[in-house]
Formats: C-alpha cells, sequence, structure tokens
C-alpha cells in the first residue's frame, strides 16, 4: 500500500521541478531583454541619420546603415588616439596588478609571514577606501613630483588598487597550494624565484587570467580619477573623453548614440575575446 503512495508524491516532485524550470528561465529571459534593450537602442541609433531619427525616432530601425555619425564623432574627438591610450593604462594596469597580486600572495600565502591575516585586512581595507578619498592628496602628490596630466599616476594608483584585491584574493587561493609539490621543487634544488616562477605561476595561471581579465575590465571603465590626473586631450581615455566631449561636441542624438556605441564596443570585444579563458579560470577556482 505504501509503494503508490511513495510513487504519487515522486511523481508529484518531478512534476513541480519542470515548472520551477520553466519560472527561473523565463525571469532570466526577461533579465536578459531589459539588459539587451539599451544596447539594442544604441546599435540601431548610431547608424541612422539625424534626418532618419527625426522621422523615425529612437525606436524605429534604419533603412539604410549609416555611419556618418560614427565618422564623424572619431573624426572631431580623434578618437584614435583615446583608443590607444585606454588600451595602454588598462594592459599596463592589468598586467602590474595581476604581477604584484602574485608577489603579494606568494609571500602571504605560501611564505605563511607573520601577521598574515593583520595584512590582509590592510589590503582589504585599501580595497574598500573610496576614490574620492583620494583624489586630493594624490593630486597634489602628482604636481610636486611633476607627474600630473600624465598616464603614471594612473597606472600607479590602479595597480595599487586593485592589487589590494588580488592579494586577497590570490592569497586565498595560494594559501591551500599542494605543499608536496614545493616539497618536490626544495628537494630538486628550486629556490623561493623558481618555485614562484616554474611552479607556482603555472598552476595558478587560470586564476591570473581571470584577475586580468577583471583588471582590464576595471581600469579600461574607470572615469573619476583619469578625469582628474588627465587633463590634456591628447592624454585623456575613451570614458573621459565621451565625458568631457559630450557637452562640447555633440548636438544631436545619433551622434551621442555613435559615441556610445565606440566606448562600449571595446570591452565588449576585449570580453568575447577572452571569455572562454574567463569561463575556465572560474571553473578551475571551482574544481579546486
Amino acid at each position: 500500500m505504501s509503494t503508490p503512495l511513495v510513487m504519487r508524491r515522486s511523481t508529484g516532485r518531478v512534476g513541480r521541478r519542470p515548472a520551477a524550470r520553466f519560472v527561473v528561465l523565463g525571469l532570466l529571459i526577461v533579465a536578459a531583454a531589459a539588459f539587451f534593450v539599451p544596447f539594442f537602442l544604441v546599435g540601431i541609433n548610431a547608424f541612422k541619420s539625424p534626418a532618419e531619427y527625426a522621422v523615425s525616432g529612437p525606436l524605429g530601425l534604419p533603412g539604410q546603415l549609416q555611419i556618418d555619425s560614427i565618422i564623424d564623432f572619431w573624426q572631431r574627438t580623434s578618437f584614435d588616439q583615446k583608443l590607444w591610450n585606454s588600451l595602454v593604462i588598462s594592459t599596463t594596469v592589468a598586467v602590474g596588478a595581476v604581477a604584484l597580486s602574485l608577489l603579494n600572495a606568494f609571500a602571504l600565502g605560501i611564505g605563511r609571514v607573520r601577521g598574515r591575516n593583520w595584512l590582509l585586512v590592510i589590503f582589504l581595507m585599501g580595497n574598500l577606501l573610496p576614490q574620492e578619498a583620494l583624489a586630493y592628496p594624490l593630486y597634489y602628490l602628482a604636481r610636486a613630483v611633476g607627474v600630473y596630466d600624465t598616464a603614471i599616476p594612473v597606472i600607479v594608483i590602479f595597480i595599487v588598487i586593485h592589487s589590494a584585491f588580488g592579494t586577497y584574493l590570490l592569497t586565498s587561493v595560494l594559501a591551500h597550494f599542494p605543499s608536496e609539490i614545493l616539497e618536490a621543487a626544495r628537494v630538486d634544488g628550486a629556490g623561493k624565484w623558481r618555485q614562484l616562477v616554474q611552479v607556482v605561476t603555472p598552476i595558478s595561471l587560470p586564476t591570473l587570467m581571470v584577475l586580468f581579465v577583471f583588471f582590464f575590465i576595471w581600469t579600461w571603465n574607470e572615469f573619476f580619477l583619469p578625469l582628474i590626473f588627465l587633463a590634456s586631450s591628447s592624454n585623456q581615455t575613451v570614458p573621459v573623453a565621451l565625458g568631457v566631449l559630450q557637452g562640447q561636441h555633440l548636438t544631436d542624438a545619433t551622434t551621442s548614440s555613435a559615441a556610445s556605441l565606440l566606448g562600449v564596443l571595446p570591452a565588449i570585444i576585449f570580453f568575447l575575446i577572452f571569455q572562454r579563458t574567463l569561463v575556465r579560470g572560474i571553473t578551475a577556482g571551482a574544481v579546486k
């Protein structure tokens, strides 16, 4: 008599699970659509002429693809120089922050220095400091040293800020690094530097690549501190150029859409290129 009851209960559970999955799937589709709609509107309006935008409005599809607004904005703002500035700063910060995070985490996670927990708290607090609190003293320090209106203070500041987060994350990973591997390397005569370069770095490469992608995108999207330290138009990054030049040069919605599209497209392309690397790194961290 108990068997049919058990079967009915299990059937009810199985029947409820697909319904819950469809509900979750529907919510995810709605969220994805809400996230995608602004990019879609920017994309279609960037390829319209001002006359076509005035007739069809922001929701109408372009009759034919026109790149006049994109070309006009690119030429008026020297956008290729802004792209190059953002690329150099973001790549340098990402590489430098990953390297500094790895060195710090190797000392704290594997070296087990005294006061490791207190040092991690200091790194975490440094990462939580608002940029507004850093702007005033760093501005006068940059002017006193003579590096104001150059990429140097922006690169140094973001390397330090991002490496605080990277040190905290990598230390928790390297704290559980297999000691047998390091012991085998010591037996083979490897010193600390060889252990770091030839043993720890290759095994931790997926996590390092995840940090590299995050640091690059975070730096690319930064606006506040680059706005303060990069005053000249020739030194500005893409977000700063868009924010400053929008009120000076843009006069219609199609050019505004073209500027927004040019600003966000490089970050999207970079993310798509390193998407597999990012997924592999996160999966490797989950498996560990």
